[in-house]
């Protein structure tokens, strides 16, 4: 599964970059904090993330907030801690959203040359570490992810099941004969049937195997619609009222 993880993500580098040449928009960049983990395990590591906290946040309220974690694509790989808002991550921080849907997201930035299989465990550190510092609600973890962050949607709630109250993986792709430890997580999976970079293949083998080992994933694909199907995706109203109506049941 690797294998085919970097043959993916390779062409997504070659063919897809240009849909992150645009810097992010300074909106976006100006309300999501920038920040660095530094894992308690290994004190080398670094991690470089976003962090969008809830409007008139109060640690000494008891209010318990959703975490959405965000993974980007290969295209925003790097270390600049920006690069990884330039797709989706405005569609969260919009204000009408934020009173909406008030969370917190967190949007980490895998290092230039890994991918988001090699950085999985940081990432479960930094949301830990996010649930101590924060009054973060357990039973509404979520995380989805575009591309490359497809993948790593799958991936890591393949390796973490009983973690994550819903995922929603965006032009991404799993490992099949792993679909039995998803088959009761509300899942959404997203892909454009033209896609050219990721096919369109990858997601519907891994629905059909999630469905065959008793889930009920929920599937949208986009017909005509390229790599990028995560514009449509993030802008529904009705995905956002999907996810943050997902609930943990321990």
């Amino acid at each position: 599964m690797a294998g085919i993880l970097r043959w993916c993500v390779c062409i997504v580098v070659a063919a897809g970059s240009a849909l992150a040449d645009e810097p992010a928009a300074p909106a976006v960049a100006d309300v999501y904090e920038a920040k660095v983990f530094k894992s308690p395990k290994e004190e080398s590591q670094e991690l470089k993330y976003r962090l969008l906290i809830p409007e008139g946040y109060d640690v000494a309220q008891d209010t318990r907030f959703p975490l959405v974690l965000f993974l980007h694509g290969a295209g925003e790989r790097g270390a600049d801690n920006r690069r990884q808002l330039i797709h989706g991550a405005a569609q969260f921080s919009k204000p009408e959203r934020r009173k909406q849907y008030a969370c917190f997201v967190a949007a980490p930035q895998c290092p230039s040359g890994r991918w988001w299989t090699d950085s999985l465990e940081p990432v479960m550190e930094l949301v830990r570490q996010l649930q101590a510092d924060y009054r973060i609600d357990p039973d509404r973890l979520y995380v989805t992810g575009l591309s490359m962050g497809g993948f790593g949607t799958f991936e890591l709630t393949t390796r973490y099941p009983d973690v994550f109250a819903a995922a929603a993986p965006i032009c991404g792709g799993g490992d099949p004969t792993k679909a039995k430890t998803l088959s009761a997580l509300p899942l959404w999976v997203f892909h454009g049937a033209a896609d050219r970079v990721v096919p369109v293949g990858f997601s519907r083998s891994m629905v059909k195997a999630i469905e065959a080992a008793g889930g009920k994933p929920k599937y949208t694909e986009y017909p005509g619609v390229g790599h990028d199907c995560w514009t449509a995706t993030y802008a529904d109203p009705d995905f956002h009222d999907w996810l943050f109506a997902q609930k943990r049941s321990r």
